[in-house]
């Protein structure tokens, strides 16, 4: 029992990335999908997808963004594979130009699953939010695993989290009221000094 427990979450956060994918399919091949369209395409069903974004706008503006999610593959190419230091400030890099350029997008996206979450509809099980910041920071570090405890590694893997993404981006520029220049020096100031003292947990 306590087996399947654990997987109910990770079949939920698949459900929800094949409901992207399958979008983002049907994007590519010039439509603009009704929400039955994409639940039939990820082979599931309009209650389902229902269940995962409010509507179809909400899903079609996240399977758009999806796009822009930068690659791993080549993401990290001809950066030092020894040098975490080097690779977070590679992605720190990639998501600064992903949130710039889809900045509207990405704030629209924010208020749609905090909509959601603000509705008392949802079950707590049910994924508001896709996890794409974790899998770019784990690519980022996992040449350099060795250089960290296990314990010190998934603190820093979720401390980073907190750095990447479009609630940095709000803090930064509508809290803070920094430019982007400066919003960068202090994200990689971070970065490192988050880096450091995980190495020094050894």
């Amino acid at each position: 029992m306590d087996a399947l427990k654990s997987t109910r979450p990770n079949q939920k956060l698949r459900t929800r990335k094949d409901l992207l994918q399958a979008a983002s399919r049907l994007l590519r091949q010039g439509r603009n999908p009704s929400l039955e369209e994409i639940a039939e395409e990820a082979m599931v069903s309009r209650a389902t997808a229902y269940r995962y974004f409010p509507g179809v706008e909400a899903l079609l503006l996240e399977a758009s963004l999806d796009v822009a999610v930068p690659d791993v593959r080549s993401l990290f190419a001809g950066t030092p594979t020894d040098d975490p230091l080097a690779r977070l400030d590679r992605l720190e890099e990639a998501f600064h130009e992903m949130t710039r350029s889809n900045e509207l997008q990405l704030r629209l996206m924010l208020m749609n699953a905090l909509r959601q979450g603000a509705s008392g509809e949802q079950d707590g099980a049910t994924p508001i939010r896709q996890n794409r910041r974790s899998t770019l920071i784990d690519a980022a570090l996992a040449p350099t695993r060795t250089q960290f405890r296990p314990e010190a590694l998934d603190r820093l893997r979720k401390a980073l989290a907190l750095l990447y993404g479009t609630e940095a981006m709000l803090v930064f520029k509508d809290v803070l009221q920094l430019d982007d220049a400066e919003a960068r020096e202090v994200t990689r100031w971070a970065i490192h000094a988050l880096v450091e003292a995980a190495r020094r947990e050894r």
